[in-house]
């Protein structure tokens, strides 16, 4: 199924959901951004949506008695812009069994999974925990969506390397740059519709 309405979820500044946007004008992606949703107010992302001219909306879990309540206000907000597939940009909020099984739903996570990933490995402290470890290399993932915490179907990934001076921060810097590619080539793929499920392989079919 081709897709061609995207609603992008962020929590921060937004630099995926930029990466998003910018492929979407300019045709690397066969899509268009049809609306944003953030779990908080005041973050960058949502100047970045008011600028390119984008409806959105804030959704904060901390507003919902359960995660039920929560994933139904999600839903009612992402058919209200018409979407067809969810993009989590630097989304930092759980998602439930309703609403990852109504859409296609795909994220970026900055390691290669399975390593460094699940409860707690979000922003630097993924990176200070590969520094803390030792691992010689790094990267990024996309994957679908399932209702554990980065555990669902590996669509693409990235190496970067580990250089014996990095910072947490250096290597998030270089490991973002591999995000926007990796993030942008693989939701290109999904609004194709070239992206197969086989188990817990995920193919890509060639472009018809």
């Amino acid at each position: 199924m081709r897709i061609e309405r995207l609603v992008v979820m962020v929590s921060g500044g937004g630099t995926n959901f930029q990466a998003i946007l910018d492929a979407c004008e300019d045709g690397r992606i066969g899509a268009c951004v049809a609306g944003v949703i953030a779990s908080k107010p005041g973050v960058y992302a949502l100047e970045r949506a008011e600028k390119a001219g984008l409806p959105s909306i804030v959704i904060s879990p901390k507003e919902f008695d359960n995660q039920q309540t929560h994933d139904e206000a999600v839903i009612r907000a992402i058919e209200g812009f018409g979407g067809q597939a969810v993009v989590l940009a630097g989304y930092m909020s759980i998602l439930g069994p309703a609403l990852v099984s109504r859409f296609p739903i795909v994220n970026i996570h900055p390691a290669l999974i399975p390593s460094f990933c699940g409860k707690g490995y979000y922003g630097k402290r993924v990176h200070a925990a590969v520094l803390e470890y030792g691992a010689k290399i790094s990267g990024a993932t996309v994957h679908f969506v399932d209702e554990g915490t980065d555990t669902g179907p590996i669509i693409m990934q990235k190496c970067v390397d580990v250089l014996d001076d990095d910072t947490p921060e250096t290597l998030a810097a270089r490991i973002l740059k591999v995000e926007h590619e990796i993030l942008v080539k693989s939701v290109s793929l999904l609004c194709e519709g070239r992206l197969e499920l086989c188990g817990r392989r995920v193919r890509i079919n060639p472009k018809v």
